[in-house]
């Protein structure tokens, strides 16, 4: 006989059972050692719920390892919760008051990243587990014991039962991949013919810089924690993506080679560099001194002479400078990822703030620039707190039979919109009632007979949490009713009302959720991304006109950190990325904002704004410039007024609180109408700005969807540069310049 073929379950199922065998092993293992073992009921409660709340009710990212990673740090707190809970647990209102603050507490770290938002709803349970009957400080011994025992168990059999394998490369190597493309695009742009025009090597290059987009990254391999190597592999993923993008972009060698001698040498440092960062991100030492010579050569063609040179050279100079600052920043972003603050000190203080701090402090700037109303992560940890602890005060006047129930609900049913938390409470309540009527009958029929309730558990929860996570919360809630129900007919005799008992909690439970959903944001992102974003036009506005006039005017250049505006522009940013954030993960039918808008090219221009500053205005060191001639000063000022105009015509657009301002005369025509032609000898500087205010306008372009490709392109610029001042390595952010841009993308390094 032939071999029978293999049966594959789908991805999805398969990661499911996996995880669910590990969930039931733990949880049943700790649950029948305390209770058959040693006699004690206390323990084995607290080793099964431990278990179950952070493995089968978080949604931690990642396999198995990386959830054990997650975990094991998470067990003192988890201690804390238990300890804080059992003590507050005594009144009503010391309970409720602690909820409301742990509540508010727990679901606030959300803005630390993926993995600290999926264990939240975990470490939420186990405060919530002591806070019900019995209240007995005495039992905390076995309380922590049962607690401890139950999480030793799941790290265990998360890190080493039924490995999963990596869905997808890590975030580091996609960098290194992008890097190698870079490598080869820079390779075709500094030999003959001296243009990139291999289809293949362009298509590449466009698939490894949409592949480190973060919607398109898995929640485990994104660089979004506000840790110093988090920050670090973000900001190489963003220096990559302009690096290819600037690369494809980059306008012909005007006049052959022989005029274009240092723009070849810097691009063939550009190459050895994008090695060097490749190999630097998987983990061999480079030692070729690539970025110091890139350095070199970038300096040199920076300080180039201008005397007779001609606009199409500047043009193309201004551009391989653009190439040169985002390869030197993506490898100066890989090194503070791969060493970590070892190599902060080489480092540029304005770009690489983070580069110097300890992890709190990072965790501080993260946490306190997500305070405010604004905050979408404010406004969820608002609206779960005060749900919980307006459950947590009617369980306790009310003295609901199994109120654990009741907050479970609220957590676990409400949503970010208040039509979502609706929806999901109907199938829910509809799954509950099903499981309510199975637990009723099974309880009925089996009455006090223990060893069926024993025998049934395990093969229950392995289905459970096997097919939840994959049907849905329906299903996830019908056959949660019946574990929960066998549980504690092992625990204390039961009848069939304790399913009456969870129905009824789950039900109250539900419609405070939906209560608190309805009156606190209830439409989620929706309208908050439109005011995060308008605001964001705005501050990106105030850093237009404040880089202009300060290029124009010349004289000493100053940081761009200490410029007006430019830490609101970055803090308008971060707010602007958590409601995109949190608008990508809402249903779609169900938050979609009116109008057709690019929110991810209001991104971009937000980074082009913020980097573009940064290259025109930090110099390697103090540097005094010349202002500017009358009138490639006056081309700028103007270009730049006009541009931050159409900025706010589109934030006023976006406002849900504003007037929709006139909209028949084009962006691009209200910004550059009459001033397409060149001003006689301006300087490479001029160019450089001018290619800035472009590569702004066709992000507002494509905002609205206005942009076209025929459109005009002011001072004849071809791609976003760089001035003679640019900073060392300050050069990177997510647009492309002409032509638009690939995305947003990746975690902000920003607070």
């Amino acid at each position: 006989m032939g071999r029978l073929p293999r049966v594959r379950l789908p991805a999805a199922y398969a990661a499911a059972a996996r995880r669910s065998v590990r969930v039931t092993l733990a949880a049943s293992a700790g649950f029948y050692l305390f209770l058959y073992g040693f006699d004690s009921a206390v323990a084995a409660t607290y080793a099964l719920f431990a278990a179950v709340s952070m493995a089968g009710l978080s949604h931690i990212p990642g396999t198995g390892r990386q959830r054990a990673a997650v975990l094991l740090p998470s067990v003192p707190a988890c201690w804390v919760l238990v300890t804080i809970g059992t003590y507050l647990s005594v009144r009503t209102w010391s309970a409720a008051l602690g909820m409301l603050v742990v509540g508010f507490v727990l679901a606030f770290i959300a803005a630390g990243g993926p993995r600290t938002a999926g264990a939240a709803p975990g470490l939420q349970l186990m405060y919530i587990l002591p806070s019900f009957p019995p209240y007995d400080p005495g039992s905390l011994g076995e309380r922590l014991v049962g607690a401890t025992v139950g999480l030793a168990l799941l790290i265990l059999a998360e890190a080493f039962l039924l490995p999963d394998r990596p869905p997808t490369v890590s975030y580091r190597e996609l960098a290194a991949r992008a890097a190698d493309c870079a490598e080869r695009c820079a390779d075709a742009l500094a030999s003959p013919p001296y243009v990139l025009s291999d289809a293949p090597v362009l298509t590449a290059a466009r698939a490894a810089g949409k592949a480190l987009r973060s919607s398109r990254v898995p929640e485990a391999e994104r660089p979004a924690g506000p840790g110093l190597r988090d920050r670090a592999l973000a900001q190489t993923g963003l220096g990559a993506r302009t690096l290819l993008a600037r690369l494809a972009l980059l306008p012909p060698m005007p006049g052959g080679p022989a005029s274009e001698h240092a723009g070849l040498d810097a691009l063939r440092a550009v190459r050895a560099c994008s090695a060097e960062t490749a190999a630097r991100l998987r983990g061999r030492a480079p030692t070729t001194g690539a970025h110091a010579e890139l350095w070199r050569v970038r300096q040199a063609l920076a300080t180039a002479p201008e005397e007779d040179t001609a606009p199409a050279v500047l043009r193309r100079h201004a551009a391989v400078l653009e190439v040169a600052d985002a390869a030197l920043a993506m490898s100066t972003a890989a090194d503070l990822a791969v060493r970590g603050r070892a190599a902060a000190a080489t480092a540029a203080a304005g770009r690489f703030w983070y580069a110097g701090m300890r992890a709190p402090a990072l965790w501080w700037r993260r946490l306190t620039g997500h305070v405010g109303q604004r905050s979408v992560f404010f406004q969820n940890a608002v609206r779960i707190s005060l749900a919980l602890a307006a459950a947590r005060t009617i369980a306790g006047i009310d003295t609901l039979p199994h109120g654990f129930w009741l907050l479970l609900a609220t957590l676990s049913l409400t949503r970010t919109t208040a039509r979502e938390t609706r929806s999901t409470v109907r199938v829910a309540l509809t799954g509950t009632l099903v499981g309510a009527l199975v637990a009723a009958t099974l309880l009925t029929l089996v009455g006090t007979d223990i060893e069926v309730y024993a025998a049934a558990l395990p093969p229950l929860m392995l289905v459970t949490f096997a097919l939840g996570p994959v049907k849905g919360v329906g299903w996830a809630q019908a056959m949660f009713t019946v574990v929960v129900a066998l549980v504690f007919a092992q625990l204390a005799p039961a009848t069939w009302q304790l399913a009456e008992f969870r129905l009824l909690d789950v039900l109250a439970g539900s419609a405070i959720g939906a209560v608190f959903g309805l009156f606190a944001w209830p439409r989620g992102a929706h309208d908050e991304l439109r005011r995060s974003v308008a605001t964001l036009l705005r501050h990106t506005a105030e850093t237009v006109v404040d880089t202009t006039a300060q290029v124009a005017d010349g004289g000493t250049r100053v940081p761009v950190v200490t410029a007006p505006g430019h830490r609101s522009l970055q803090h308008a940013l971060i707010m602007a990325e958590a409601a995109y954030a949190q608008y990508q993960s809402e249903p779609r039918g169900l938050a979609v904002p009116s109008g057709t808008y690019d929110w991810q090219a209001s991104l971009m221009a937000g980074h082009h704004a913020l980097w573009g500053a940064d290259r025109l205005l930090v110099p390697p060191e103090p540097a005094v410039v010349p202002p500017l001639d009358q009138e490639p000063t006056e081309a700028l000022t103007r270009i730049g007024d006009r541009v931050a105009a159409g900025m706010l015509l589109v934030s006023a657009r976006l406002d849900p609180s504003g007037d929709t301002p006139d909209t028949s005369v084009p962006l691009r025509a209200r910004a550059f109408d009459d001033f397409s032609a060149e001003p006689p000898g301006a300087p490479r500087l001029y160019y450089a700005t001018a290619s800035w205010l472009d590569s702004l306008m066709t992000d507002l372009e494509r905002i609205t969807g206005e942009f076209a490709e025929s459109r005009g392109r002011v001072g004849g610029a071809t791609g976003p540069g760089t001035g003679r001042g640019g900073g060392p390595g300050e050069g990177s952010g997510p647009g492309t310049g002409r032509g638009g841009g690939s995305g947003s993308g990746g975690a902000s390094v920003a607070p």
